[in-house]
């Protein structure tokens, strides 16, 4: 590590809330999102050289199945932290999917979702994967908040798929939203759902947010009261309509990306740097992630190590420990060998983390976010 990643990890845990107790937040995203539908489909296009097996998440992201979530609480009850508890995911969710059919029914004129528990039967009709993240969920390992009504850019995604874009179109004959392996309009390949590009696609988002989190709480039958934006991509905006909603705890890296708009529809994103428990004018409170284990977009280094040495800079600081861990790293329908992998990996990190620290806690966002707001 050179001096300047020295001095970056230090001075993202110096400002904001201290504690002395060995707090550790996993938080991971995507969860509900389709991604790459299938091995076969990944095969495909694989041949038709596309370049899939550039893009972590389309070589390794799929629909989470109950085969996934089952290997994953395996791990997770393996370990018991300080108070008992079982090491516990933020499981981060979209809500919602594209539904194909009702789009393509309607000339692709007008854009329909469906409820990602409706997707998961599509996948696999005899599916246990719902009845296993409820499971979770009772046991205390498994812990959903709010990711979006669906990892999309819905606006800029329909303008594109009207204007016959080719690559889009075969993406979406597949079920994909995009073939995020080859570069497109936007950087991220329409997953960034709170972006915008004019007033009208901003005032849409209020829509998006409100729908998503009604369906979140008619899923999970509770209110998420934090959220991760996707792309760590959101506006003052957003915030004030997840305030209203009952969001108090915006997940996230030390900057977020704030879309700006100019004359003539130009687009920028602002950085807006933050710090550990900060709170904005309607009293929300940001959470920052300094802790990464990301095996699947990182398989050349000794990702374990590395977040236990980003665990340490935090304790050092007196400072909870967020790490941040994508979806793709615990999904095995495109590469059960990936999976299982990274699920040794994720063992070995959390036992370690149990010998280095024996008085770790384990928290979910929300209950870290609690934590800061009535110790203040």
């Amino acid at each position: 590590m050179n001096i300047l990643s020295k001095v970056k990890r230090n001075y993202i845990n110096a400002r904001g809330w201290c504690t002395p107790r060995k707090i550790v937040v996993i938080e991971s995203d995507d969860w509900g999102s389709i991604r790459m539908p299938s091995k076969e489909i990944y095969s495909k296009l694989s041949a038709e050289n596309l370049n899939v097996e550039r893009d972590p998440y389309l070589k390794y992201d799929c629909l989470e199945n109950s085969s996934d979530l089952t290997a994953l609480f395996e791990i997770l009850c393996s370990v018991k932290d300080s108070n008992g508890h079982f090491a516990v995911i933020t499981a981060n969710t979209v809500v919602a999917n594209p539904d194909f059919d009702k789009i393509r029914l309607s000339a692709f004129s007008k854009y329909y979702f469906e409820p990602f528990t409706e997707t998961l039967k599509k996948y696999d009709k005899n599916s246990s994967t719902f009845l296993m993240i409820k499971q979770g969920i009772e046991n205390k390992i498994y812990h959903p908040q709010f990711h979006g009504r669906e990892h999309l850019n819905v606006d800029r995604w329909m303008l594109g798929i009207g204007q016959h874009k080719d690559l889009l179109r075969k993406a979406f004959d597949l079920k994909m939203i995009s073939i995020s392996s080859v570069p497109c309009e936007l950087k991220y390949c329409y997953m960034e759902g709170l972006d915008y590009f004019n007033e009208t696609e901003l005032d849409n988002k209020v829509a998006i947010l409100n729908e998503g989190m009604d369906l979140f709480k008619e899923i999970f039958g509770f209110t998420s009261e934090s959220f991760i934006a996707n792309c760590y991509i959101w506006s003052k905006r957003s915030e004030t309509v997840l305030a209203g909603m009952g969001v108090k705890y915006l997940q996230g890296i030390y900057n977020q990306f704030q879309p700006v708009l100019f004359n003539h529809n130009r687009h920028d994103l602002r950085v807006v740097s933050h710090y550990m428990g900060e709170r904005n004018q309607f009293g929300q409170r940001y959470l920052l992630r300094n802790a990464f284990f990301e095996p699947s977009l990182k398989s050349n280094a000794d990702v374990a190590d590395e977040c236990l040495k980003r665990i340490e800079i935090a304790f050092r600081w007196n400072k909870p420990a967020i790490i941040c861990s994508h979806r793709l790293n615990f999904i095995g329908s495109i590469d059960i060998n990936n999976r299982d992998k990274n699920l040794k990996m994720f063992s070995t990190l959390l036992r370690s983390i149990m010998k280095k620290w024996p008085a770790v806690e384990f928290m979910t966002s929300d209950q870290l976010g609690n934590l800061i707001e009535h110790s203040n």
